[in-house]
């Protein structure tokens, strides 16, 4: 990899103090949180920064307040820390079950939650350093007539990449939002909102978080009365990235659903959440019907490409799987 500079600051003064301006070029200095993603960035030369700078001195952002009430989740708070966390097992198991889902035991000790979400795709095609594809300023995603077993259903074009976080969805289905500092000041916004579709805006990006920006940490509202649920499939049984997941969270009230929110991963350039289907499943009975309702209308529109039809019955199954798991 190239060599570059690391820039360890005490203080998130400094730490901005050392980012690009939007005059800037971009790529020129990088953040480094757990660098579980970054790193491998670096050494399949898809980044070339000056200047990397590590947050690991910044204080405040591994702070980890499990409530009661509200929940705050500081940035650098590992997967680790989130999976074993006590509370949250006990109060957001969506949160814990789509941690212990992500890669190697080794991996999440190191690997951030803010890292986790910003991640980069993981598109052969993006990976490939050879590859000059749409997401590396190309004029062409490969994937459509390419290799597309891996790609998007819902949401795609141009780009076809889908997100590979598995916190956003679960984080989405929670209504979080997300905290970001930047120069001028600090800014909130539902998660569900950060992230962009190749369609809005600079196809080569997946949020909004701007070059002199940084995630902080993730709000989440107190949910009692609510039950919720990960579910992942993944070729290996550990260490990769989703195929199809499926974040679920429903209030029950008297027997009949009074609120869903159902969202899913590795199907999609952002956590798709299927409002629609939600609607559906509001006053409805936790019954066989309704669960094979919700997955059709969950995937009605679905648009596979050549390789990845079978993304529409892998998600349908765990829609339903996880329906039954909640009732």
């Amino acid at each position: 990899m190239k060599n570059f500079t690391l820039f360890q600051p005490d203080s998130f003064q400094s730490v901005v103090e050392q980012l690009p301006s939007t005059h800037d070029d971009p790529a020129r200095n990088r953040v480094l949180a757990g660098g579980q993603d970054l790193l491998g960035e670096l050494k399949d030369h898809l980044i070339e920064p000056d200047t990397l700078v590590d947050l690991k001195g910044v204080p405040g952002l591994n702070s980890l307040d499990a409530g009661p009430g509200d929940a705050k989740i500081g940035a650098l708070v590992t997967i680790a820390e989130i999976e074993r966390s006590a509370e949250l097992q006990r109060r957001f198991p969506i949160l814990t079950e789509a941690a212990a889902s992500i890669a190697s035991p080794q991996i999440r000790t190191r690997a951030t939650l803010g890292g986790n979400l910003c991640q980069r795709p993981r598109c052969w095609y993006y990976r490939n350093e050879h590859a000059v594809c749409l997401k590396k300023g190309g004029t062409e995603c490969f994937s459509i007539g390419g290799m597309s077993k891996y790609n998007s259903i819902f949401g795609g074009g141009p780009s076809y990449i889908v997100h590979p976080s598995d916190m956003a969805p679960a984080l989405v289905a929670l209504e979080a939002t997300v905290v970001v500092r930047g120069t001028a000041a600090e800014w909130k916004m539902p998660l569900q909102d950060f992230f962009t579709l190749p369609s809005e805006g600079d196809v080569t990006r997946e949020n909004l978080l701007g070059s002199n920006e940084v995630v902080t940490g993730v709000e989440i509202p107190d949910h009692s009365g609510w039950k919720t649920t990960y579910l992942k499939f993944r070729e290996r049984g550990t260490f990769d990235w989703a195929l199809s997941a499926v974040a679920l969270a429903l209030r029950v009230d008297g027997g009949r659903i009074a609120e869903a929110r159902l969202v899913l991963g590795g199907v999609a350039p952002t956590p798709w959440r299927c409002r629609s289907t939600e609607a559906l499943l509001a006053g409805r009975e936790l019954d066989e019907e309704t669960f094979a309702a919700a997955a059709q209308d969950a995937l009605a529109d679905a648009e596979p490409l050549d390789h990845n039809a079978y993304k529409i019955p892998l998600t349908k199954g765990l829609i339903i799987k996880a329906l039954r798991k909640l009732a």
